[in-house]
Order: C-alpha cells, then sequence, then structure tokens
C-alpha cells in the first residue's frame, strides 16, 4: 500500500487479517522452473469483506471495471452474482481467469464486454478437452454471453473474438510476437492491460488483440513480472514493421 502511494496510485485497500499476504516463489536451475512454492490461504471473504468492495465498486468512478480471478477467496459461487450486480450501468466490463491450476470458472462470468482466460481455463469451464478453438469459443459464447473474447493460446498467440450482431461474429488468430522468451510470468497481466485500455480508446478487437500481444511478448522477453512501459511497445511494433517491409508513405 505504501509503495503504491508513493507511485501516486489511489488504492482502496482492504485488509483480511484473517489470512496471510499471498507469496508464491519459483525454484529455477539454469533457466528451468523446477518448483512452485505457493503461501495462500484460499477460503471465502467474509460477508463484511464482501460488503465492503461492493461499496468501492458502486462508488468508484471509472470507464472500466476489472474481475481478475485468482480464486483466492474474493470470486466464488456465492459472491461473484452480487459483485457484478455492483458495477454500475455503462462501465466497461473485463474478467480475466487465472486460475490454470485450481478451481475457478470463467464462465461464471456473464455478458462481459471482454473476457481473457486462456486455453486450458476455458476447456475446464466447459469440461470440453477435444472440441476445437472454433468450438471452443462458441460454446463459450453460448454460455457466457461475452462480447468480446480474447482467448491466449500460449506460444500459438491469441485467437480473439467479436459478436458484432447475432448472425455475424468476427474471428482472427494474432501471432506471438516474441523473439525469446526469457520468463512468461505476467504475461497474461500485461495483455490484460493493453488490451483493456485499446478497447477503451478504440473499440476496435483488432487493435486491442495486437497490442495485447505485443505487450504479452515484451513480457516475455524480459525476467520477472515487471511494468511494460509505452516505449517498449512502440519499439517492438516498430521491430515488427521493419521486419514485415511494410512501409509507410505520406501522400501529399
Amino acid at each position: 500500500v505504501k509503495e503504491m502511494k508513493n507511485s501516486k496510485i489511489h488504492i482502496n485497500a482492504i485488509i483480511d487479517k484473517t489470512r496471510p499476504t499471498t507469496n508464491k516463489n519459483t525454484i529455477i536451475s539454469d533457466g528451468y522452473k523446477l518448483l512452485k512454492i505457493d503461501h495462500v490461504d484460499n477460503h471465502p471473504i467474509s460477508e463484511n469483506i464482501l460488503n465492503n468492495i461492493k461499496f468501492f465498486i458502486k462508488k468508484i468512478k471509472c470507464d472500466a471495471i476489472i474481475f481478475c480471478d485468482f480464486r483466492h477467496g474474493i470470486f466464488n459461487n456465492t459472491s461473484i452474482s452480487s459483485l457484478i450486480s455492483s458495477i454500475k450501468k455503462g462501465i466497461f466490463k473485463v474478467a480475466d481467469s487465472q486460475v490454470a491450476t485450481r478451481w475457478g470458472n470463467i464462465a461464471q462470468f456473464k455478458e462481459f464486454d471482454l473476457i481473457t482466460p486462456n486455453e486450458k481455463e476455458a476447456r475446464f469451464s466447459l469440461a470440453d478437452q477435444d472440441s476445437n478453438i472454433s468450438e471452443l469459443t462458441r460454446q463459450l459464447a453460448l454460455k457466457t454471453k461475452f462480447k468480446n473474447l480474447i482467448l491466449k493460446l500460449g506460444e500459438r498467440g491469441i485467437f480473439s473474438v467479436s459478436r458484432q450482431t447475432k448472425n455475424r461474429d468476427l474471428s482472427f488468430v494474432t501471432p506471438s510476437f516474441v523473439t525469446k522468451v526469457e520468463d512468461a510470468v505476467g504475461a497474461g497481466d500485461a495483455l490484460l492491460s493493453y488490451a483493456t485500455l485499446s478497447m477503451l480508446a478504440t473499440k476496435s478487437i483488432v487493435i486491442s488483440s495486437i497490442l495485447g500481444s505485443v505487450a504479452a511478448a515484451c513480457e516475455c522477453e524480459v525476467e520477472g513480472n515487471v511494468a511494460i512501459k509505452p516505449n517498449q511497445i512502440l519499439e517492438k511494433l516498430r521491430i515488427i514493421q521493419d521486419s514485415s517491409n511494410y512501409k509507410v508513405l505520406n501522400k501529399t
């Protein structure tokens, strides 16, 4: 909280004294991840804390609200519907599932403007191990009624869907722009941040998918979960443009 205040980031901190601070460690040898040790407590939050979160959701003035679901107690079968109902009309709603190794369900976030699960999380939520990606996203659309989807496929890039009309969807693949993977931790967070802001600024799932994928690539190419700055995105875009021999001609 102190570090955020020093960085002039406003935070409505809600402290739960009944659980430890989540601490995650990975043991690495010669670049190989050998063991992951998590110190967490995943029991559901109390009704009092849930009401405090709902209060801030109703009170806050913002363009977008992101529900980032790690399933450490905040999101559960009881709380999700009441948290969603606390969001004011007109606010851009985003849900991100990060529960690939735990229980969780991206399909519980209904009628969101953007959802960004990875393939494993989507398959888990639908209990579908075998369908191809197109069929998987169709099933997810029926179950969640999302407006936009960015499905993370790891080294294969992302698969994006925008439900533009009842009878027509826009779907496409954006490749991974990673040159060399150093550490993939935080890639999903980078994609989530840049894709959300891009959707707010442009309303374009194409632009959002490209910038989100570029941000994820930048994160993969550095050690640790660090903030990706706009100048890194611009430099990556320049490299992609140069490698594709794409030229912009100014006409006068």
